[in-house]
């Protein structure tokens, strides 16, 4: 869809200073735009102080709030959509990874199986033909086919968190501000005139709005705290822990082991209950297996060099991926990474070009 189409479009307004500015531009640009807030059914964050830097998840009542003097502003539709069951589904996610030892990761989860699915749904039924984001991404077109790119600001850029969208929902998004750097967007902001301009970003997973993760996970999986014990490279018990939830793999902090050198925990085992520390050179790692592979570019056959990331704030390293099969790719980096960790998304790249990407069934390094 092009800007002189000018058609009816759903933006996905969180209250925050990136979806509001998407939605100011759309409507600058002409376009009949309709503004969804997705209303989940999470807990309130702790209450925010007169500079709002306490505010960390999203999705509040507040936000919501927000969402709506904004396209109040603009005098758009504006409505509320009721996600809470796709979100239960998605905590219950959450907790089941950090049950199976595994490092969860609900924001990719999300988009690929129900925030983008959900807003389609309402754009057809409003008569809409694409839907927008405040998401940092840059949607070019070769040959007729949509290409995800990095957006322009490389501090916070969000295709690691797209890359599981497929050509057909691409050829219906848009994201107006991955042009723009974060300062841009607020300069943006204040030009429009809106309340959110110097709004906080985001910071928490909307549905643990204090970081509490373990809270979260214990409430849905109790079984996942039993006790058990902390071993060396070597096997030997040095310590307990406090339950398999409480780890994961490249954690340091809260370990309660004196053990004279820093160290980190370098895996944990489900069916052992143990969870294994040892010095950093342990965490690095060579090569991975990767499941649920699935590709945006083409043609490029079984084995494809990229650069490949493997987690949201990891700088992408130089990789060779070898497809194997069923969705399955083992990646082999030129240089070790360090802490691939079970349950992360990893994401290939060719410069700014987004190839596909997978997730993270273990390091293959012995």
């Amino acid at each position: 869809m092009t800007a002189e189409s000018k058609g009816k479009i759903v933006v996905a307004m969180s209250g925050g200073v990136d979806s509001s500015v998407a939605a100011c531009l759309l409507h600058e640009q002409g376009y009949d735009v309709v503004g969804l807030f997705m209303r989940v059914g999470t807990p309130e964050p702790a209450p925010a102080d007169d500079t709002g830097r306490n505010h960390q998840g999203c999705c509040s009542a507040a936000d919501a709030a927000d969402a709506r003097y904004v396209a109040g502003m603009l005098d758009i539709p504006f409505f509320a959509l009721n996600f809470e069951q796709e979100f239960d589904e998605l905590i219950d996610y959450f907790a089941d990874e950090y049950a199976r030892a595994r490092t969860p990761n609900p924001c990719v989860v999300c988009n690929q199986k129900f925030k983008f699915g959900r807003l389609f749904d309402y754009a057809d039924a409003v008569g809409a033909s694409a839907v927008a984001t405040g998401h940092y991404a840059v949607l070019d077109r070769e040959n007729g086919r949509p290409q995800l790119r990095r957006g322009c600001d490389n501090h916070k850029d969000q295709t690691y968190v797209l890359f599981g969208l497929q050509p057909d929902v691409l050829n219906r998004v848009m994201f107006p501000i991955g042009h723009l750097t974060k300062d841009q967007v607020r300069t943006e902001a204040k030009r429009f005139g809106l309340p959110v301009c110097d709004k906080p970003d985001s910071v928490d997973i909307c549905f643990v709005p204090d970081r509490d993760y373990a809270s979260v996970v214990r409430e849905r999986r109790p079984d996942a705290f039993n006790e058990g014990s902390v071993v060396d490279i070597e096997g030997n018990v040095v310590g307990k822990h406090r339950g398999i939830a409480n780890y994961t793999v490249g954690q340091r902090r809260g370990l309660g082991i004196a053990a004279g050198v820093p160290v980190y925990v370098t895996q944990v085992n489900v069916e052992s209950n143990t969870v294994t520390i040892g010095q950093r050179d342990a965490l690095m790692k060579t090569s991975l297996l990767a499941d649920r592979v699935s590709m945006l570019e083409p043609n490029l056959g079984n084995r494809f060099r990229c650069q490949a990331k493997i987690r949201y704030l990891h700088n992408a390293a130089s990789a060779t991926v070898s497809m194997q099969g069923e969705g399955e790719a083992v990646v082999t980096f030129d240089e070790p990474q360090s802490a691939p960790t079970p349950g992360q998304a990893i994401v290939f790249y060719h410069d700014d070009l987004v190839l596909g990407g997978g997730w993270i069934v273990r390091p293959l390094d012995e």
